[in-house]
């Protein structure tokens, strides 16, 4: 029987919150320390999320088996501030100065997008799901589909099926911290549909 979503667990509180807490745990066919990855667990497994600021250093070691869970066909979901230029290929990231508190002013837009509302991964989604603070936007691969987009209309979640056998799933977002720290509500909202999206979409 193939697992539809696994997520690699580094075991910090908000991964904890997210990943084993009720409001999620049922979404999740397995959880995998990272230095745990190996072949026989990743078998099976469709669709892998790396959540959003595991630290990369704990990737490195993981790296010919996460190329080849792509190349075999398997959909790699990799999460804001897991700084994915330094360990995944083909990944362009520019770094933005992160306004946290934009929000107090009274008006300000941040002008986050939903680029494609159309796409599965982003079923249910509105503006306010999206939006929270900035940490920085990609130039995507010939072929990728732009999901969200930033105030200046750059790429800040996109989707490759193009470079691979299987599809790349690439965001800035780092809503699993926000949730998992109990801070922005926006990100609980955001995960409340993206991550069935995703198991479905699976």
């Amino acid at each position: 029987m193939s697992i539809a979503l696994a997520a690699l667990h580094p075991g910090a509180f908000y991964h904890c919150e997210t990943l084993e807490a009720r409001r999620y745990n049922s979404l999740f066919d397995r959880l995998i320390v990272p230095e745990e990855l190996h072949e026989k667990n990743l078998a099976d497994v469709r669709t892998l999320l790396i959540p959003c600021r595991t630290n990369p250093e704990r990737l490195h070691k993981c790296l010919p088996l996460l190329a080849s869970f792509l190349e075999r066909g398997g959909t790699l979901v990799a999460m804001g501030e897991t700084f994915q230029d330094t360990w995944l290929p083909h990944i362009s990231f520019t770094p933005v100065e992160t306004n946290y508190w934009w929000w107090l002013e009274p008006g300000t837009d941040l002008g986050v997008s939903i680029a494609a509302p159309a796409h599965p991964l982003m079923e249910g989604m509105t503006k306010g799901d999206v939006t929270w603070h900035l940490h920085g936007w990609y130039r995507p691969a010939a072929g990728s589909e732009v999901l969200i987009t930033d105030g200046e209309n750059r790429p800040i979640f996109f989707v490759d099926e193009k470079t691979h056998a299987g599809r790349l799933v690439v965001t800035s977002l780092d809503p699993c911290y926000h949730h998992g720290s109990h801070f922005m509500p926006a990100t609980t909202r955001f995960l409340d549909k993206f991550l069935p999206n995703l198991r479905y979409w699976s």
